[in-house]
């Protein structure tokens, strides 16, 4: 039997149970209305009827009275006014025969009535005397008044007991319909509860059966079979259901294949590559790390990154997962030192978040690039360029002496020509006198062989005295310079000669990129563990694909004036603010104007101490 069979069967059953109950009870209701009709319409109008003719007798017999005391016009009045009340209800009960034996008293109720109206003429008529009268009306009229009275009582009676019984039969029935009724609602209960119970197990019991194996499936039980029974369309999913569970087996027994040859196949191209790169799940598990990275950071699989010593780690996949972004080290922690077999080795960690297709994160891949020939290359670099700044040092410093002598004229009179020569060499001279200072400056504060005199300094005092120098400049050039430092900032660890260099390379490039009536604006606001220092313009701004390389060594951007820098202002800034802790950034947009963002330790929150980058 089909599922739809069944549905029918048992709504179809309730139906059938419903409408049969509904008819009988109409047919019952339907006859008892009938009895209460006969009682009301028939036999009530006979009753009505006779007592009518009983009146209207009474009446009669009252004006023949009044006719026989000398009232002739008023007896006579009434006599013939009830006489035809007498008839019309007569009528009534001829024409509403109900009742067995009613016919022949109403008959001959009707005959009574024929003499009943000879005799009365007698009284009525002016030419018989009184006496005469007097003895027809006790002689005939009365007789046949009391016989007529008799005869519509009895028609009276046979019609009171007819409809006294027709009561008690529509009570009969009535109590009879009632019995009938909790009969077959027990019945249609009982037959109901049948198809419920039918119903619950054809139907509910299998769905249910469906649901709990869906959940089982759902928790990984993919060996679960459904056992077999009925062939309705619920047998039928149960078959496709098993289907379905061992076509999902085979499917997890091929994955597991697969995913293991994928496994092999990942680990193999892992160890292939030289930095050392972990994937980590969102519970802080190694699934899988190259062999740099088991090595030299103890990455192995399995192991959760937060019992690892390093807790930098951690907090980097963290902030991976929380953000759904690249999550990097900042400042003088950007690079970390690993000793791999005693070898002291540079790495660079960045966390790169694994989204899922609802752009959720679903793990990290944990980059550590191996930076220690960059920093070894750096190194050089920063040696040969300290070298080289050393030596140029001394002859360059004779050079400026001797161009000075010359333009004083110590050695002779200059022609004008000379002399246009020699300022001019003079101003290239001390170009290049602040380039080898620079340059110094980058690689003490680089090698950490600049001192830093950290003092606890107020963000105010620190912006006020940074900016000063350059306000007269402003208004030369017709730029508003604003500055907005709350008074109640915490205090931050600074050495205030290098943050005033920091404050004059930035202020000095707004100031150069900025046109008239444009604004520089100089903020400060606390965060959790730094003060935030914003200097923002309204100058030319930077095209974006130049912004990563805007804090290197001699790098200039193109097509914006050629100056007098060489490119050197903004890595000085960034290797003061780093060996303060701090860090440094920049936003800008092009013909929008530029902000640069760094930042200090605040000085209630850290120690003194800072770390060598």
């Amino acid at each position: 039997m089909s599922l739809r069979q069944k549905l029918a069967l048992g709504f179809g059953g309730l139906l059938v149970i419903i409408a049969a109950i509904g008819i009988h009870n109409i047919s019952r209701i339907i006859a008892l209305g009938q009895s209460i009709d006969v009682i009301l319409r028939e036999n009530y109008r006979s009753v009505v009827a006779c007592q009518e003719m009983k009146e209207a007798l009474e009446r009669m017999d009252s004006g023949a009275v009044f006719v026989l005391l000398g009232a002739e016009q008023k007896g006579n009045d009434q006599i013939a006014q009830n006489e035809a009340r007498f008839e019309k209800a007569l009528q009534v009960e001829l024409g509403n025969i109900t009742v067995p034996g009613e016919g022949e008293k109403a008959e001959r109720l009707k005959q009574l009535f024929g003499q009943f109206r000879a005799d009365i003429k007698v009284m009525r008529n002016p030419a018989v005397g009184r006496e005469a009268r007097r003895k027809a009306y006790f002689d005939e009229l009365l007789p046949q008044f009391q016989r007529m009275k008799d005869t519509a009582v009895d028609i009276l009676r046979m019609n009171q007991e007819n409809m006294v019984a027709m009561d008690a039969r529509a009570r009969r029935q009535a109590l009879s319909v009632r019995g009938q009724m909790y009969l077959m609602l027990l019945a249609a209960t009982v037959i109901a509860a049948g198809f419920l119970f039918l119903t619950g197990k054809w139907i509910l019991q299998p769905i249910t059966r469906l649901t709990n194996s869906a959940k089982e499936i759902r928790n990984g039980n993919l060996d679960l079979v459904l056992p077999g029974g009925s062939r309705d369309e619920i047998g039928q999913l149960s078959e496709a259901f098993n289907e379905m569970t061992a076509s999902l087996r085979e499917f997890r027994r091929n994955g597991q294949t697969r995913l293991l040859r994928i496994q092999r196949s990942t680990q193999q191209a892992f160890d292939s590559l030289p930095d050392a790169i972990a994937v980590i799940n969102p519970e802080g598990e190694v699934e899988v790390a190259t062999e740099a990275a088991r090595e030299a950071f103890g990455l192995k699989s399995s192991v959760r990154v937060r019992d690892l010593p390093t807790g930098w780690m951690a907090d980097l996949c963290d902030e991976a997962l929380a953000s759904g972004r690249i999550a990097e080290l900042e400042g003088a922690q950007a690079v970390v030192q690993q000793f791999v077999r005693n070898e002291e080795r540079f790495y660079r960690p960045r966390a790169v978040p694994i989204l899922d297709s609802g752009r959720a994160p679903a793990g990290v891949v944990l980059i550590l690039q191996d930076v220690t020939q960059q920093r070894r290359h750096d190194d050089m670099k920063r040696g040969e360029i300290s070298t080289v700044s050393h030596q140029l040092k001394t002859p360059l410093t004779s050079i400026r002496m001797a161009i000075h002598l010359l333009l004083d004229e110590k050695t002779g009179m200059l022609t004008s020509k000379q002399e246009d020569l020699l300022v001019a060499a003079r101003e290239e001279a001390d170009r290049l006198h602040t380039i080898v200072g620079e340059l110094l400056d980058i690689g003490r504060i680089g090698s950490g062989k600049a001192r830093m005199d950290l003092a606890p300094l107020s963000p105010q005092k620190v912006v006020l005295e940074g900016s000063e120098p350059y306000r007269g400049a402003a208004r030369g050039q017709g730029v508003t310079l604003a500055v907005d430092v709350p008074e109640d900032l915490p205090e931050v660890w600074a050495d205030p000669t290098r943050i005033t260099h920091v404050f004059a390379n930035l202020l000095s490039n707004a100031l150069k990129y900025t046109p008239p009536g444009g604004r520089i604006s100089l903020s400060a606001q606390a965060a959790a563990e730094v003060v935030q220092f914003k200097i923002s313009d309204t100058g030319i701004g930077i095209p974006d694909r130049y912004l990563p390389r805007i804090f290197e060594q001699f790098f200039r951007v193109p097509d914006q004036g050629s100056g007098t820098g060489a490119g050197l202002g903004l890595a000085i800034v960034k290797e003061i603010v780093e060996a303060h802790g701090g860090t440094v950034g920049v936003e800008s947009r092009e013909g929008a104007g530029s902000t640069v963002l760094f930042s200090l330790r605040r000085a209630d929150r850290s120690s003194l101490e800072v770390r060598p980058s």
